[in-house]
């Protein structure tokens, strides 16, 4: 017998969820299959938990439209739904004066991006809003703010659910053909046939793979995912900042930053290290090359209170020394498989763009069905 379905979603990150959620609230049958034990376990939970404003991207890419509406729609959503956030601030800054003017660009590129409240900060203004740290010229970004990942992740669960999707743990797709009425599924765990309308891979890390294993999808419009692990550094005690910190953006990231979590604790990372498979292990060794980045803002950081927190990996579609990729969301006016949506390289800003991304997921499924 053959279970017949509407819409499956690959993967139970932030992404897949909110696209689910979308979709569901959209009033369509929707199923999300998870590989892992629970939801989230990835990228999703792994990362600096930020809400960023949208300042560094190319006006016009995905990643500044999105994140700039998605921004939006998730502080509304956190207040509508009680998930734990606060809008921190971040201050980015410039170290020494050969960096000004790159810190001029950023402010420049944020306002092309609709991002208008962002304030130069003078040295002097520096001390007196962060007396530990030292630069010579910051950028005050007062809509960036930090969220509780987990939580936002479990309410779009329960809205998924409460319009009747559902999310199937423990079940990795196989492999999927392309079918005269959408897909045939392969899933891990069981031997029923499952058909479908609609696929979206919301892979993740995983992406590539997932898109590698539907037949009929031609390789040539598959993204190569790049793997950049980073880590991070728990510092004990209270913070000694008031807002989030950054340097300015470095080759695969935005540099060692410091982060504030929702208790008052903080971490510092992520750094960059180019990795072949997923592997989550710490390298305590990092340490040295984390208090150089640091000190060049917080020349007071104590090293003893420096402890190995958690690394995190982010699905990249550049490398080593390449420019920044914009996010890619393939409908099938890219494939040319109609009821697929392939989503590749889905990092920072994701977890701030997410409700953006399901909706614009929603919207390109909705058209190429009419």
């Amino acid at each position: 017998m053959t279970d017949q379905l509407d819409c499956v979603i690959v993967g139970a990150g932030v992404i897949g969820l909110a696209i689910a959620r979308s979709l569901a609230l959209a009033g369509r049958e929707v199923i999300v299959l998870e590989a892992e034990s629970e939801i989230g376990m990835h990228t999703s939970s792994r990362n600096s938990e930020v809400i960023h404003a949208g300042l560094y991207y190319p006006e016009g890419s995905l990643k500044a439209t999105l994140c700039v509406k998605g921004r939006t729609l998730l502080y509304d959503y956190c207040e509508r739904h009680h998930v734990p956030y606060k809008r921190i601030g971040k201050l980015i800054v410039a170290s020494h004066k050969a960096e000004k003017d790159k810190l001029l660009a950023i402010r420049s590129q944020a306002v092309r991006n609709g991002v208008m409240d962002l304030r130069l900060v003078e040295k002097e203004e520096i001390q007196s809003l962060e007396p530990a740290i030292t630069g010579q010229l910051g950028l005050l970004s007062p809509s960036t703010g930090i969220i509780d990942s987990h939580s936002l992740m479990m309410a779009f669960l329960a809205d998924i659910e409460a319009n009747n999707g559902a999310i199937l743990k423990r079940s990795r797709l196989q492999g999927a053909s392309v079918t005269r009425h959408g897909f045939k599924l392969q899933i891990e765990g069981t031997d029923a046939e499952v058909e479908c309308k609609t696929l979206v891979n919301a892979g993740g890390l995983l992406a590539e793979s997932v898109a590698r294993s539907i037949s009929g999808l031609d390789p040539e419009k598959i993204s190569k995912i790049r793997y950049a692990k980073g880590h991070y550094f728990a510092y004990g005690g209270k913070s000694p900042f008031r807002h989030l910190v950054y340097p300015l953006p470095t080759d695969g990231g935005l540099g060692v930053h410091a982060t504030n979590d929702l208790s008052g604790a903080l971490r510092f990372g992520p750094d960059v290290e180019w990795i072949d498979s997923i592997d989550y292990e710490f390298d305590a060794s990092r340490l040295q090359h984390f208090v150089e980045s640091i000190k060049k803002y917080f020349p007071g950081l104590d090293i003893d209170k420096m402890s190995p927190g958690y690394t995190g990996i982010r699905p990249k579609i550049s490398g080593p020394g390449e420019s920044p990729q914009d996010f890619v969301i393939q409908g099938a006016q890219s494939h040319g498989v109609n009821g697929l949506v392939n989503l590749f390289g889905i990092e920072s800003p994701g977890l701030t763009s997410a409700l953006a991304i399901g909706d614009y997921v929603s919207a390109l499924l909705r058209r190429h069905s009419t």
